[in-house]
């Protein structure tokens, strides 16, 4: 973005005072040029002053005619061209003057505004000021050769007529005052392309938290060649004026020339492609280097150059810098495969470069760390090194060049805490640092940009952090909830508050949560946090004091505040009484939200009407629903399809929607086995003790603010019509299941919606249960409902079931509960007694499970039917 593209659309009055001797009209017609042109940097009025400044009046004077050529007003700007080519031509200096105090107030309004210029404005002024300084070092050089050659000149004419030899005044003082000048010139503007070249290695740094990188290296090369091709013009000159010089000044200029070569080709030397920040042992990487000068200098060598690759600690880090790389590497860090790459140079587009393709870091080793310093926060460095020898003098050098800070993990465990690392050394390290110094403590407002350049970077996209975001997150990493954010703004935070202090009641840090906030957006909530349907970050208390006041089914999405990577959906229910209340729903993790997504679970619940603060959810999440599967696939299969229900604690009924699916009938989740009739419901206790123990045995869950109501995700089976029926076993007894004598698993994270049977974890084999003995192998059709079946009163068994020896009867019925009691004796020492898993939270889960409130738990493996 120019300058001028953001002066045009600022009103014109803010500029009057600028155009007394330069006409506005003018001005528009020159647009972006003017600012291409460097007038800010012409300082003087000696003769390479003078002449830049005639020419750029001549190449304006030539940009204003073509330009006024398709104007409407062609003769009035024909004659303010006139009237410019006649003010200025005697004294462009002038027009330099006029022009940069234009451009000054251009970038002053501009600065008043927005607080900053635009970096390409920045970097193309960068430009402008190291070509006008190459301009004058060629001048310089110019002038050097004329002021040699007048001086061999007047020595032959002093030699042919000798009574001139006395008026003759060779100007034998002007040369070495010339040469010094050029020569502090040439000091400067390498010092103008190391400081480019530190800034493109501090912009490649920032490029790893996610900010924009211009990996272009050519601009930079050519940059690099443009001065040592003068550098060797001058070099020259120097050499012939030798003996002008006299045998004091020129060794000191010499020293001061290879000093100048010397940093320059070590400079151009850099690491084009960086090795991963978080390393794993064992696992391959690649890297790129690039030679700028290499095409230029380096000398043909029957042996390609080879570039070798070196684990360093920041303690030898450390010392290489402070030797200015010239030291070489005692002992490698650690053991690297595939080290050695031949140095290449390519003539078609003119590039040096060594490519790492399939290195491997087999084993590193720790040195000592620092206090409570972990494994996760020591930082190495991966040094590339050669050696080479110049054209044209044949001088060997030494090139070293190390990576950027590499956090070296061993098990994916640690990947998290590396990148924290990794984060802050890339955000707050500043440039030509001692590796690998970073501040322990930033301005919150530099931790703010950061983070939004992360999460932007990450889930890829444009949309980043509010400052209501960021108020929440200095409220969490601050544990602060009674500052405003202006207070916030002018406080630093620490290292160990990122990502080495747990937060307060809870069992991560600040960043272990950001990170999962990140990793859950990234791949599940991409779309909706682009279309601002997520508020995210926001507390869980002030969800409530928003929506204590909204109408009820206004329901809102927020991550949650006690889990690492989840996002909740906060509602209003209203009750029969008239009182409301905020609810909130377990959080969804990536894991929930890859089996159904997101926005189906929003339709599938009718208590949620309009997402915060009035847009009807159809409305807003309608582009987000997945079309859903009727009737039978092309393989004659039916569709299924998977539902979300909610049930409240309040048991708030859902109520429809306009434009919600329909609610079929609530399909219960899990059949169960029909028992024999002649079982009374009283008499399965011995059999269901050990799977569901007494209630004191039951594990509690933690309790979390969350409603401890029920949900489940029901499975629905599609007919050939298309609708929807509840996919009921006809092996489950309604009439029995119902039967409230049956025994109940006390704990509610544990407790099916359904009173506790023995589907799934009865012991032994459960086909002894089975009406009829062991169920037939399932087929590919479907089958019909059993009608609700009635309990009878101790009937007697006329004959064996087919499953059971012929020459065996049943005991009699008196005789039944001391067999239950064998049969549950067995049973436990077959299998011991069954323990749900423990949940992380309270939460009522919205998850399949075979318990109504729990765990996720579908496993085919353990089934009626098996051990």
């Amino acid at each position: 973005m120019s300058l001028w593209s953001i002066v045009s659309h600022m009103p014109p009055e803010e500029f009057s005072g600028l155009f007394t001797e330069f006409p506005r009209s003018l001005r528009c017609l020159l647009g972006d040029w003017l600012e291409s042109q460097p007038w800010e940097f012409i300082n003087g009025s000696d003769a390479f002053c003078t002449s830049v400044a005639g020419g750029m009046l001549s190449a304006m004077l030539e940009k204003l005619r073509s330009a006024a050529g398709s104007n409407g007003q062609q003769c009035q700007i024909l004659q303010q061209i006139s009237g410019i080519e006649n003010a200025y031509r005697r004294d462009p200096l002038r027009l330099v003057a006029v022009l940069k105090a234009i451009l000054e107030g251009e970038k002053a309004a501009v600065l008043k505004r927005d607080h900053h210029l635009p970096l390409s404005f920045h970097r193309r002024q960068e430009e402008l000021k190291f070509g006008l300084g190459l301009q004058r070092l060629q001048h310089r050089i110019c002038e050097i050769q004329a002021l040699r050659d007048g001086s061999a000149g007047s020595l032959q004419l002093n030699v042919r007529d000798p009574q001139l030899k006395s008026e003759a005044k060779p100007p034998e003082s002007e040369l070495p005052t010339l040469i010094l000048e050029a020569v502090k010139e040439l000091e400067l503007a390498k010092q103008q392309v190391l400081k480019r070249i530190q800034i493109w290695k501090r912009q490649q740094q920032l490029a790893g938290n996610g900010a924009l990188f211009e990996e272009n290296l050519a601009p930079l090369q050519k940059r690099c060649e443009s001065l040592v091709e003068v550098y060797f013009q001058l070099h020259q000159q120097v050499m012939a004026a030798s003996a002008e010089l006299g045998p004091e000044l020129l060794p000191r200029l010499l020293e001061r020339f290879n000093e100048v070569l010397s940093s320059l080709v070590k400079s151009s030397f850099l690491v084009e492609k960086q090795p991963p920040q978080v390393l794993k042992t064992q696992t391959k990487f690649q890297a790129s280097i690039r030679f700028l000068l290499g095409p230029q200098l380096l000398k043909a060598s029957a042996k390609p150059y080879m570039v070798r690759a070196d684990m360093v600690t920041e303690k030898q880090a450390r010392e290489l810098a402070l030797s200015a790389y010239s030291n070489t590497l005692s002992e490698s860090t650690g053991e690297i495969m595939h080290n050695v790459v031949a140095l290449e140079t390519n003539p078609t587009n003119g590039t040096c470069c060594a490519n790492f393709k399939n290195v491997l870091l087999k084993k590193i080793k720790r040195c000592e760390r620092k206090g409570s310093e972990s494994v996760t926060e020591e930082k190495c460095a991966v040094l590339f090194s050669t050696t080479v020898a110049l054209t044209p003098s044949n001088l060997s050098v030494h090139l070293q060049v190390l990576s950027l800070p590499i956090v070296v993990i061993v098990h994916g465990n640690q990947d998290n805490n590396a990148k924290a690392t990794v984060l802050w050394d890339n955000a707050f390290s500043e440039i030509d640092r001692v590796p690998f110094v970073v501040a322990e403590r930033v301005p919150w407002e530099k931790m703010c940009d950061t983070l939004n350049l992360k999460f932007k970077a990450e889930v890829q996209t444009t949309k980043g952090l509010l400052k209501e975001h960021y108020f929440f997150l200095a409220q969490k990493i601050f544990n602060d909830h009674s500052a405003s954010l202006e207070d916030f703004q002018s406080r630093s935070v620490s290292w160990a508050q990122f990502n080495k202090e747990i937060l307060p009641g809870r069992g991560f840090t600040f960043w272990q949560w950001f990170d999962g906030v990140l990793d859950l957006t990234k791949r599940c909530l991409k779309s909706y946090w682009s279309d601002r349907l997520i508020i995210g970050f926001i507390s869980k208390q002030y969800v409530c004091k928003l929506l204590s006041t909204e109408p009820d089914g206004t329901f809102l999405l927020r991550f949650s505040d006690s889990e690492i990577g989840g996002v909740t959906i906060a509602h209003v229910i209203r009750g029969k009484d008239g009182s409301s209340q905020v609810e909130n729903i377990q959080p969804f993790s990536a894991k929930d939200l890859s089996i159904r997504s997101l926005g189906d679970r929003i339709r599938d619940l009718g208590q949620l009407r309009n997402l915060y603060p009035n847009i009807p959810k159809d409305q807003a999440f309608g582009s987000h629903y997945n079309k859903e599967q009727t009737g039978k696939d092309g393989r004659g299969y039916v569709s299924t399809a998977i539902k979300m229900t909610v049930e409240s604690e309040r048991d708030q009924q859902p109520q429809s929607t306009t434009g919600a699916p329909p609610e079929g009938p609530q399909a219960q989740m899990f059949s169960l086995p029909m028992l024999q009739p002649e079982l009374h419901p009283e008499s399965l206790q011995s059999v269901l003790s050990p799977i569901c123990p007494p209630a004191p045995f039951c594990p509690q869950p933690v309790p979390t603010g969350y409603p401890t109501g029920e949900s489940s995700i029901d499975v629905m089976v599609s007919n050939n019509l298309g609708s929807s029926f509840p996919s009921t076993s006809p092996m489950l007894s309604p009439s029995l299941v119902m039967d409230h004598a049956l025994p109940h698993c006390q704990d509610l994270a544990f407790r099916n919606p359904l009173p506790f049977m023995p589907s799934q974890y009865v012991a032994g084999e459960a086909s002894q249960l089975l009406s009829g003995g062991p169920s037939p192998e399932p087929r590919d059709e479907e089958m019909a409902e059993l009608a609700p079946f009635t309990p009878m009163v101790e009937p007697r068994l006329q004959s064996s079931p087919r499953w059971m020896p012929s020459s065996l009867d049943l005991p009699p019925s008196s005789n039944f509960d001391h067999l239950l009691q064998e049969m549950s004796m067995e049973a436990t020492a077959l299998c011991p007694p069954f323990t749900p898993p423990l949940q992380h939270s309270g939460y009522p889960s919205p998850n399949a499970s075979g318990w109504g409130a729990g765990e996720s738990r579908w496993d085919d493996s353990v089934r009626p039917g098996h051990a």
